[in-house]
């Protein structure tokens, strides 16, 4: 074998491997990327920790399937403080009575990703059916409720957090 086929030779292993080793990340990365962004509502809420009441209850009211559905959903989604702003028995009641629950968690969502950037003042018709008020003057407000957190974002829409637990009229 001629020097000159050793080093032609020699190249093409060098160049296999770094082929090799660039696949390997670039496939690394990208699963990496889909998992940042392969939580769904459901998930992104427990993972932020500060909606346990609300997983609770969208448990409770048999919701779970729904929210990890194709959406998209935008989620004006109560706090765990927002939740402790209700009487114990009256949360509990309401926990123990899956329709008026249902229809309560659903006046919080509103199809489609709404962005922070997009929210528009209006009425607005919710999964539940009735309309919500948004208002911007001074910072976002659902039927009253002041947006605390934007853009959560998941992987079938988005939650904004809010500070008060808004009921259906």
């Amino acid at each position: 074998m001629r020097a000159a086929d050793n080093t032609a030779l020699l190249v093409l292993i060098d160049l296999e491997k770094h082929m090799k080793r660039t696949l390997i990340a670039l496939v690394a990365a990208a699963a990496l990327s889909t998992q940042a962004f392969a939580a769904d509502i459901v998930d992104t809420a427990v993972k932020a920790g500060n909606f346990k009441t609300l997983v609770a209850a969208v448990q409770a009211a048999g919701l779970v399937d729904t929210l990890k559905g194709k959406g998209p959903f935008t989620v004006f989604a109560p706090t765990d403080e927002a939740f402790a702003k209700i009487p114990k028995e009256t949360l509990d009641g309401l926990l123990k009575d899956k329709a008026a629950l249902t229809k309560v968690l659903t006046y919080h969502v509103v199809p489609g990703k709404v962005m922070a950037k997009d929210v528009k003042a209006g009425k607005v018709k919710t999964v539940q059916g009735s309309e919500v008020t948004l208002a911007t003057t001074g910072g976002v407000t659902i039927d009253g409720a002041k947006v605390i957190a934007t853009d959560v974002k998941a992987s079938n829409g988005v939650i904004h957090a809010i500070d008060t637990v808004i009921m259906p009229k």
